[in-house]
């Protein structure tokens, strides 16, 4: 059997959760050995993590960057903010939005916490198709805020106070540093009004993340901005999540694995290149298709996983033995 053929039969939970587990280690704790992948990483590496973190989040210094005024940001000196977004495509050309289901820590999270639900035996809910359609534009204005308000503040429409306010409200800032026994963020700040206001937004919005993963698989995804930025530049990437669908049945089997219940997966048989923006490249999708080539996933052209018969029974446990 060919190297190909094993891949295409693998069985990616196993392969995914180790993964997701050593990229979270690598990320949260990685600091501590003196890794350093620098200020532009497209996932939720969070930077409030001081010493642990091995590398930070590109959001915290985009927010810093684009604050200053406007007659440092539209000078020579503002090229440091063009530095800090090649670096961020770069490393994102790399995984494309696998960032989101292999890397981020608080994807990670989020997927532990169903975990435990599963355990529990409670079932989670689904959003009907008018909730999410609705649901999922808020990323997209939580990305245009986290660009135009610290614009303003360079612009001196807004206080200093605004500070990052993404990174004020997101759950990121309170549960990755809390992993290496940081429970700072867990506070309110009342040195003013702004961040007083910030930090109670963002101590309810870590709440509704906990209590919301619990009900529903990668809650937070769906509002996060990272997620959006990521899609915008999607087509950039070297890893493609293709469909054929002459070789597609409609079956369904592909949304109903999706965490992000992402129907387009399952119903549009005319797009070749089928990534959305919901879409977190964890590519249960794949391992789910049983119908030979219909979804596959392509690095620079080439195929490296695609689905098969041969190994949607190995997965099914239909097949116990390689042939």
């Amino acid at each position: 059997m060919s190297i190909k053929s094993r891949i295409d039969r693998i069985d990616l939970r196993p392969f995914r959760f180790w993964f997701q587990l050593a990229a979270f280690i690598f990320l949260v704790y990685g600091g501590h050995l003196a890794i350093d992948l620098g200020n532009s990483l497209p996932t939720f590496s969070c930077g409030y993590n001081r010493d642990g973190t091995a590398g930070t989040c590109y959001l915290l210094p985009l927010q810093h960057q684009l604050a200053q005024p406007w007659s440092r940001l539209f000078s020579p000196a503002g090229l440091t903010v063009l530095t800090g977004f090649g670096l961020f495509i770069l490393w994102f050309m790399v995984l494309n939005k696998a960032w989101c289901g292999y890397v981020c820590p608080l994807g990670t999270i989020q997927d532990w916490i169903t975990g435990l639900r599963k355990r529990l035996g409670i079932p989670y809910s689904n959003y009907s198709d008018d909730h999410f359609n609705k649901l999922k534009y808020i990323k997209y204005f939580l990305l245009l805020a986290l660009i135009f308000i610290p614009l303003a503040i360079g612009g001196q429409f807004l206080s200093h106070d605004w500070g990052v306010p993404f990174c004020k409200i997101c759950p990121a800032r309170m549960i990755i540093p809390a992993f290496n026994g940081d429970f700072r963020q867990w506070a309110i700040d009342f040195s003013n009004d702004t961040k007083m206001w910030l930090t109670a937004l963002g101590m309810f919005i870590t709440g509704l993340f906990l209590v919301g993963s619990f009900i529903k698989k990668r809650f937070f995804c769906f509002f996060c901005p990272m997620s959006a930025f990521h899609f915008i530049f999607s087509k950039l990437s070297i890893l493609k999540l293709k469909k054929d669908g002459s070789k597609c049945t409609v079956c369904g089997d592909c949304y109903r694995v999706c965490d992000m219940q992402i129907k387009p997966i399952a119903d549009d048989i005319d797009s070749v290149d089928i990534l959305r923006d919901d879409c977190i490249l964890c590519l249960k999708c794949v391992a789910a298709c049983p119908e030979e080539g219909a979804l596959k996933v392509d690095i620079l052209g080439k195929t490296v996983f695609e689905a098969t018969r041969g190994g949607f029974n190995k997965r099914m446990g239909i097949e116990k033995n390689d042939n």
